[in-house]
């Protein structure tokens, strides 16, 4: 008899590798922490030489990688859900994903990309919901702001997100914190890097960023930004043969003609906007979609992501993966962009289709990418400055974030052909 059973254990033990020799990380409702993992996945990625098998619109964007007992622990260690499947279950899916019928598709991620974050030294722990999301995510990332940027060290990075800034030098408009001590800090620490560089005002400086920021794209790198980054960004592009600023923020009085001067042949996202120039009225232009012309509270704003064709739009399919597909709004300084002021090129991905605005936005941009996406916290619907910063152990499976987190995985994949 135990003749008998001990080549029947060899050869189980023999045959176990080749029967549960992959790992499924589903991104549905069975996921106990969806943005952990994310870090899992640039975590295999940067420490190990292996691919992962993104699953679009399989189970929520699922990830499917090799078995590994090292992958297993970090996995158990970070509270994310896994699942072991044999090669043939992993065929199974490969076919059902790949399949002509479905809206389904498999990019490999290869490289994580180095990522980047333009903040200030002076940033307050509510800032950001990008740094708070990585942290959280254990996606390591580098610091840069204005010095780092004019000095050409951007070329080093793959991917960039913009701290919620006010890029045309009007520190935020937030006039009325004028004697905070953070707001002291933020001016200070922009005027003296004005000064550095031998600009004669903030926002002359803010512009050489933005150009540089723009180059970055141009040349290839990935753009991500939030809140009033977006909105502010094109607004510094489209007025730099005039002045748009009030004395009260860089000392000399603005252009009454500005908006017959702006030149959206400069601009990213959009185009044929209107910049307010009263310095009291906490709003930059008219890109914004007001509150009070959007009509909603937080009892009732919400969001729909669209859904595109994972084999013939694999970009935008990346950037919307998600365990569902309408999401609460949430508010920022800059909260939704008006449809009529996007240029044709931009490829909405998410709106509220009621009160005429896009929240998720996307397009390329020279050999780059750029993707804006509206509000400033995904899980906090005001967001008010001194809160204390959320605390995403409460929100693990947050669809809002998500979204942010597409973004930092997206360069990661091996590029297919856009087929439209």
């Amino acid at each position: 008899m135990k003749r008998l059973l001990l080549p029947l254990i060899l050869f189980l033990a023999l045959l176990a590798p080749a029967m549960a020799n992959r790992l499924l990380i589903p991104m549905d409702e069975a996921q106990k922490n969806h943005l952990k993992a994310y870090g899992i996945a640039y975590w295999v990625l940067k420490t190990h030489d292996t691919e992962i098998d993104w699953l679009l619109n399989y189970r929520g964007g699922s990830f499917m990688m090799s078995q590994s007992q090292a992958f297993v622990n970090e996995m158990v260690i970070r509270g994310v859900s896994y699942e072991v499947i044999s090669e043939a279950q992993a065929a199974q899916i490969m076919a059902e994903v790949q399949s002509p019928d479905a809206n389904m598709d498999a990019v490999k991620l290869q490289k994580p990309p180095k990522v980047a974050v333009y903040s200030p030294k002076t940033k307050q722990p509510w800032d950001d919901a990008v740094t708070m999301v990585m942290t959280y995510a254990e996606i390591p990332y580098d610091v840069v702001f204005d010095s780092e940027v004019l000095d050409g060290k951007l070329p080093e990075y793959d991917w960039l997100h913009l701290h919620h800034e006010d890029f045309t030098g009007q520190f935020g408009k937030f006039f009325h914190f004028k004697d905070q001590p953070w707001y002291i800090a933020q001016k200070q620490e922009a005027e003296g890097i004005a000064r550095k560089y031998g600009y004669n005002k903030v926002t002359q400086m803010k512009l050489g960023v933005v150009k540089k920021i723009r180059d970055f794209s141009l040349g290839g790198g990935y753009l991500f930004a939030m809140c009033n980054a977006t909105d502010t960004y094109d607004i510094a592009l489209a007025a730099q043969n005039t002045d748009m600023v009030d004395a009260f923020y860089d000392g000399d009085g603005f252009d009454p003609n500005v908006n017959s001067k702006l030149d959206f042949r400069e601009t990213m996202a959009f185009r044929n906007f209107q910049v307010y120039t009263n310095p009291y009225m906490i709003e930059f232009s008219n890109i914004d979609n007001q509150p009070e012309e959007r009509g909603l509270a937080e009892h009732n704003d919400y969001f729909s992501l669209f859904q595109f064709s994972a084999k013939y739009d694999p970009i935008p399919t990346m950037l919307t993966q998600n365990h569902m597909n309408v999401i609460k709004g949430f508010m920022g300084q800059t909260t939704a962009f008006k449809k009529a002021y996007l240029k044709p090129e931009v490829v909405v991905m998410a709106e509220n289709r009621a009160a005429g605005e896009a929240r998720y936005i996307h397009a390329p941009y020279g050999r780059g990418f750029f993707t804006f996406y509206g509000g400033h916290d995904p899980e906090d619907y005001r967001h008010e400055i001194g809160e204390e910063p959320t605390d995403l152990n409460l929100h693990p499976n947050s669809a809002g974030y998500r979204l942010i987190l597409n973004n930092i995985l997206f360069p990661a994949a091996k590029k297919k052909k856009q087929k439209t």
